[in-house]
Order: C-alpha cells, then structure tokens, then sequence
C-alpha cells in the first residue's frame, strides 16, 4: 500500500488538556483511524531555538526529545493534522509518501 508517514516533534514532559502531549496525540490519532504510531524517546537533541536537550544519569526528570511516527493513509494523515492545527498545537513536522505493508511470514 502507498501511504503517508508523518513524524511530530516535541518534548517528554510538554502537555496538552492536562495530559502529556504524547499521549494525547497517540490515543488521538488511534480514535481517527490512523492505522499505526510509535513515541520514539530520544537521548538529545535540539531545535529550532537551539537548546539542546539531553538525558543526564544524576537527572531524574529530563525534558528529552519524543518522536511520535505515525502511518496511515494520505486521507487520514490530512485529517489528523488538521486536528493538530484545531487545537493550536505548535509542533515541528515531516512527511513523506511512503510504501508499507506486511511482509510474508
């Protein structure tokens, strides 16, 4: 099948209504249909103001960065962005047409 993947940025500890951002979007983008997600959790990393976050072992509670990946059909990516913008949600994005499907056991 041809598809979208699309890959959102943000923070470990961001939230969102209360919840944290991540997991907000995953159950978000479960409730639209969107046929895969993962929350990929990051050593370090920085964006667009520089910062670098990263993981420290003395650190308890580091702010890392999380990657929610996303796979789905083009129709239901759209819709599930457009949800993004409804709740005036900042986050950096990518997207790429993508084929997936399962291989042969």
């Amino acid at each position: 099948m041809r598809g979208i993947c699309l890959n959102l940025h943000t923070y470990e500890f961001h939230k969102h209504k209360g919840e944290l951002l991540h997991e907000w979007l995953l159950e978000k983008a479960k409730e639209m249909g969107v046929e895969g997600g993962s929350i990929l959790r990051s050593i370090a990393g920085f964006g667009r103001h520089g910062q670098l976050h990263e993981e420290h072992f003395f650190e308890l509670a580091s702010n890392v960065p999380i990657i929610l990946t996303f796979i789905s059909q083009k129709e239901k990516i759209d819709r599930f962005l457009a949800t993004i913008k409804e709740e005036k949600l900042s986050l950096f994005f990518s997207m790429n047409e993508v084929e997936y499907g399962f291989l042969p056991v």
